[in-house]
Parts: C-alpha cells; sequence; structure tokens
C-alpha cells in the first residue's frame, strides 16, 4: 500500500467552507468557488501611505476565507464564521455611503440608528457593490457566500477591513465575469474605505493585499502607484552566511479592539500631516499643489520647517526620516541583511511613538516587551497604532522561545488585557501570496 495523504488544516477548513456554502444554496461542493484574501503587514513605511510616501509591504499566511457561489439572480445572502445574523441585500439596490468626515477628522455616521438595526459586518459588501457601481460596473448577479477569518486570529491592525473588502470585490467581480485589473481594484477598495465607510487611509493595504507574492516585500511610491517586489536574495548552494538566517514573522496582540472608523485619532493625524505640508507649500511658494508631504521638497522642508508648531513638525519629520527608512530597508531585504532590516523596523517604530505620537500605553508596553525578546531582529506597531498588535522579524530557530517570552511578560503589565485575548495573544506565521479565488 502507498503512503495515505492526509488532508492538512487549510484543506480540511477550506472543505468546511464548501459544505457550508452548499448547504446554503442548494449547490453541489464543486461549484463553490473561495476568494483567499491574506492579511498584510507593514514593516516600513509606517503612516505615510495616505501623504503618497513609499512603503514595503507583505503578506502572511493567515487572512480572509470567502466560500461563494453566483446567486442566479439580484439577491445577495452572506453568513459569518464570525458574527451573527445573515446580511440580504439585492445588487440593484442603490448604495450610499455610511460616513462622512468633519473638518477636525471625525466620523458623522449617516442614520446611525438604522446602522446599528442592520447586521453591520455585511456593510464591507454594500462598500464593494457600491465601489464598483459607481465607477461604471454592470452588477446583475448576487452571491450567496459564507466569510470566515483564519482561526483563532485577532486580525486588529493586519488591515482585515481591507482584506475582507477585496474578498467581496473578487467574488461579485467573478459572480458577474467582471475583468478587473490589480490597478483597478486597489482602487475599488479604496473606494470602500474612504467613500463608503470614512476612513481616510491611503492605498497601502489593498496593496500589498493584491500585489504580493510570496517571500518577497512590496514596495510601492503611493504617490505615482509605481510598485515593484523586492525580492530576497538566493541562498548559497553551499553555505550559509550569518546574513542569510532564516525568519520567522511574529505578531503580538494587545487586545484592543477599537476600530479605526470609530477612532478620530487616526484621521486627525492624516489633517496634522496635511497641515504641516500647506505651511511648508505656502513658504516656499508652491501653493497650488496639493497639501500632502510627498509634494513638499526635502530641501523646502529643511528650510521652512521653523516655521511649524511643534507637533506639526514631529508629523513632517516623522514623515521623512520614514521615506529614508523604506529605501534602506529595500536594500537591506535584497542583500539579506535581516538584522539591518530589523533596526530599521524598530527604529520605524520607536518614530511612530515619539513623533507621530499613535501609540498608547498597551502597545507602547508591547513594542517594548518585543524589543527585549531574545531572537527578535525588529519590531514595530502593525497598524495604524491606535489598537491592535505589533509584529515583528524573529530568527526562525528562537521563534517558539520569543512568543513564550513576550506572553509572560505581557501579562504581567497587562493583565486583564492579556485575559481577553484566550492564549493568542502570540501567534507565529510564515510570508503569504496575494488575494485570489480559487
Amino acid at each position: 500500500m502507498g503512503e495515505v495523504s492526509w488532508p492538512t488544516p487549510e484543506e480540511l477548513q477550506l472543505n468546511a467552507i464548501r459544505k457550508i456554502v452548499s448547504e446554503m444554496s442548494g449547490r453541489g461542493v464543486e461549484e463553490v468557488q473561495i476568494a483567499i484574501s491574506p492579511y498584510r503587514i507593514c514593516p516600513l513605511g509606517a503612516h505615510i501611505d495616505h501623504q503618497g510616501g513609499a512603503v514595503l509591504a507583505m503578506t502572511i499566511d493567515k487572512g480572509i476565507l470567502l466560500g461563494f457561489v453566483p446567486s442566479g439572480d439580484t439577491q445577495v445572502v452572506l453568513r459569518s464564521g464570525q458574527f451573527k445574523g445573515e446580511v440580504r441585500f439585492r445588487v440593484d439596490e442603490t448604495q450610499h455611503p455610511r460616513h462622512s468626515v468633519g473638518k477636525k477628522g471625525e466620523i458623522l455616521a449617516d442614520d446611525s440608528s438604522k446602522l446599528q438595526e442592520e447586521c453591520n459586518w455585511g456593510n464591507y459588501a454594500r462598500g464593494a457593490l457600491y465601489a464598483l457601481t459607481s465607477r461604471g460596473n454592470k452588477i446583475t448577479q448576487g452571491i450567496i457566500g459564507y466569510i470566515c477569518g483564519s482561526e483563532g486570529l485577532d486580525s486588529s491592525g493586519l488591515s482585515s477591513s481591507a482584506a475582507v473588502g477585496i474578498a467581496y470585490l473578487l467574488a461579485l467581480e467573478s459572480a458577474n465575469h467582471l475583468t478587473v485589473s490589480l490597478t483597478e481594484n486597489i482602487e475599488y477598495d479604496w473606494y470602500i474605505e474612504n467613500e463608503y465607510l470614512g476612513l481616510r487611509n491611503g492605498i497601502l493595504d489593498q496593496s500589498a493585499i493584491l500585489l504580493s507574492r510570496q517571500g518577497c516585500l512590496t514596495f510601492m511610491n503611493c504617490k505615482t502607484k509605481e510598485h515593484k517586489l523586492v525580492h530576497p536574495p538566493k541562498p548559497p548552494k553551499t553555505y550559509k552566511t550569518e546574513s542569510q538566517k532564516a525568519y520567522k514573522i511574529l505578531l503580538a496582540f494587545s487586545g484592543l479592539k477599537q476600530a479605526l472608523t470609530t477612532n478620530p485619532g487616526y484621521n486627525r493625524r492624516v489633517a496634522e500631516c496635511q497641515e504641516a505640508a500647506r505651511i511648508i507649500l505656502n513658504a516656499s511658494g508652491n501653493n497650488k499643489m496639493e497639501p500632502i508631504l510627498s509634494n513638499v521638497q526635502p530641501e523646502d522642508y529643511e528650510a521652512h520647517k521653523s516655521q511649524l508648531e511643534p507637533y506639526l513638525a514631529k508629523r513632517a519629520e516623522h514623515y521623512f526620516s520614514e521615506n529614508k527608512r523604506v529605501i534602506k530597508g529595500a536594500e537591506a531585504w535584497a542583500s539579506g541583511k535581516l538584522e539591518d532590516f530589523g533596526k530599521l523596523v524598530s527604529a520605524s517604530g520607536l518614530s511612530s511613538i515619539s513623533k507621530y505620537e499613535s501609540g498608547c500605553e498597551p502597545l507602547i508596553q508591547l513594542y517594548e516587551i518585543l524589543l527585549r525578546a531574545p531572537g527578535v531582529f525588529g519590531t514595530r506597531f502593525s497598524g495604524a497604532g491606535f489598537r491592535g498588535c505589533c509584529l515583528a522579524f524573529v530568527d526562525a530557530d528562537r521563534a517558539d522561545e520569543a512568543a513564550s517570552f513576550i506572553r509572560e511578560e505581557y501579562r504581567k503589565v497587562q493583565p486583564k488585557l492579556a485575559s481577553q485575548i484566550n492564549d493568542k495573544e502570540v501567534m507565529i506565521c510564515e510570508a503569504g501570496d496575494c488575494a485570489r479565488v480559487i
């Protein structure tokens, strides 16, 4: 007898999703497609994508899975592995933005009483329909689907919102036989978050999820939309150099889960960066340019930064120093210098705390614990830094040791938050691939 090939945990999860959708729709399991939309991390380029800066990002081997079949009519019917209720709407319904943004960056909910009555987790599916139809795509067929995230994983800080939006876009496009480019889907998911939900973010998250390839960093200029893959060096055939260490990606969760669309801190920082840009552009005679920091020349920044209020000067300093770290980080990654790369990641984390002022006490404590953890090359907040987790690149041989250290130390300083995470404070991951339908 030959060897028995047992299904992997991933295959078992995919089969379970297919079975659920088959039961929901009355179709055969072989008809069920699955949109895989991975979570992303951003080792470098923190908080500068919305200013047209450069970023480095990659996906991990965890993410959103959306099993679906075309509904055969205009109905959309959705269930979730994480949330209660069933979402139902029709693709011929006109979708209107759910939020607007106030002058100080605060989120203003439209018709909030109605929002509370509905299944709010379905807003991303409605947003995907809004993004597609408002840009002229003809959507005549809905989907019957079941969506879930990676089991046991708190996705705060991993851009789960962008992953969810992209999963719905891919499913609706597939059901309606639309051919949509990667760059168009980056824009469509940006419309979901910015126009439909009111979050003033850039295009980093969507780009990472759609453009990444396993083991590579995605370098992106968020102003020009130009991007390229930064490949790691090929390992030598005969010997292993010190710079060729194997790594794992370590995620440490704080237990903070507030959504960015309900936290005014994120949008306020974006407005502060724009104000800093406006002042320097005015001082340098470029007041007709869009007030974002990528439109400010470094020499103009140096010449006129004294005109900025201290808090605005900090935001601008973070932008310009982070842009430099991205360039150096791409060079270090391509050379296989993980320790140099890690030092830049940790410096990014420190600048996010001291210059961008995005951290809160639990996240800062977690960052400082990760700095001391055995085998960690570098660490910083993952996501906007107003909730969520920290990421780290860690020596593969010491990943388990580092995870145990982090769990123990975080429980000492934040016992209440740590107790809410159900022993999932730390997760060890691998690099992932791009979003796709299988």
